[in-house]
């Protein structure tokens, strides 16, 4: 006859999720389930690990708007930004960057006043602001372009196209930059930046009240080498020779220290560069997805940067990475 004390020795899976389940989500103490099945507490504490190891159980912390707050003030004493707009981490990228345009739409409406320009440049995380579902009132303000247009599959990611949308929301009007965001090499650019109507679109944007950016990730798999601007080759040999992290608005590509990186990239942009945007009294950053801490320390750190978004995760990681490298 088999002792009844005696613990089973087979931890199947449907034992971890019957444990589980009565721990987690019924709220049985570790006592209790050791009664039920007949086994030592030891043993169940054991269980529930194996539970986690297995990923039957997985654990997320959902963190309260106050702890967001104390990591908004970090990033403010760290990098010397005006403010930190930080999103509560998401389940998917999604998800994630409308979180973040979320604030980013909230602060825009909140600080932008009748009269204003605001430069705005492109991508996801820039588009997700623009059609941002909220409560505007409607003010005279000016959107310009701060980048060239691109290719027609990225539609909804082209400056012109958010332009217009923010004067939609805002009432206001927007500025295209006629030219391509990237040209097909330096001569071509430096044709298309010698045009009259073009030099006037980017003065009005280089004198802009307020920009609107995102920040670029350097990536074989990127949304600049999908769309065929740039070669996975390019990309990767920035990376790896220059010691390329990201990307600011589009434009200028940087190290990890936030120094400017002069590659074959950037002699085809079209557009302001992170030295122009250093003079505009706030400049406001986007990086929403987790694939971005690299990109998002290098860019804080070029110091054209007032107002900084993007999630948790990004945030604390940027701030131990920053700490690790002193």
């Amino acid at each position: 006859m088999a002792n009844p004390k005696q613990e089973p020795t087979l931890d199947s899976a449907d034992l971890l999720t019957e444990i589980s389940v009565a721990y987690y989500q019924d709220g049985a103490t570790q006592e209790e389930i050791s009664k039920k099945f007949s086994i030592s507490r030891a043993k169940v504490g054991r269980l529930l690990k194996q539970a986690r190891d297995e990923g039957i159980v997985e654990i997320t912390v959902k963190y309260h708007p106050v702890f967001s707050a104390k990591i908004e003030q970090r990033l403010i004493e760290r990098f010397g930004v005006k403010r930190a707009l930080v999103a509560l981490d998401q389940p998917n990228e999604e998800a994630q960057r409308q979180q973040v345009a979320g604030l980013v739409s909230h602060y825009l409406a909140a600080t932008i006043k009748s009269g204003d320009v605001v430069t705005v440049g492109q991508g996801r995380n820039v588009s997700a602001v623009a059609h941002h579902i909220g409560v505007i009132t409607p003010r005279d303000c000016k959107f310009v372009c701060s980048i060239g247009g691109i290719h027609p599959r990225g539609g909804m990611f082209n400056a012109d196209h958010i332009c217009r949308q923010f004067a939609k929301n805002y009432g206001g009007t927007s500025e295209t930059l006629y030219a391509p965001a990237y040209a097909e090499n330096r001569e071509q650019k430096l044709a298309f930046m010698q045009n009259t109507t073009i030099k006037q679109t980017l003065d009005s944007a280089r004198k802009a009240d307020v920009a609107l950016v995102g920040i670029g990730d350097m990536s074989e798999n990127s949304y600049m080498v999908d769309l065929g601007w740039f070669t996975a080759d390019e990309v990767v040999q920035s990376r790896l020779q220059q010691g390329v992290v990201g990307d600011f608005a589009g434009y200028d590509f940087f190290d990890i220290h936030g120094n400017a990186a002069n590659t074959v990239m950037s002699d085809r942009v079209i557009g302001l560069g992170i030295d122009e945007f250093k003079p505009i009294s706030q400049v406001i950053a986007i990086a929403a997805e987790n694939s971005k801490p690299l990109a998002l320390l290098g860019a804080l750190r070029t110091g054209a940067i007032d107002v900084i978004a993007t999630s948790v995760s990004n945030a604390l990681t940027v701030l131990n990475l920053d700490e690790q490298m002193k």
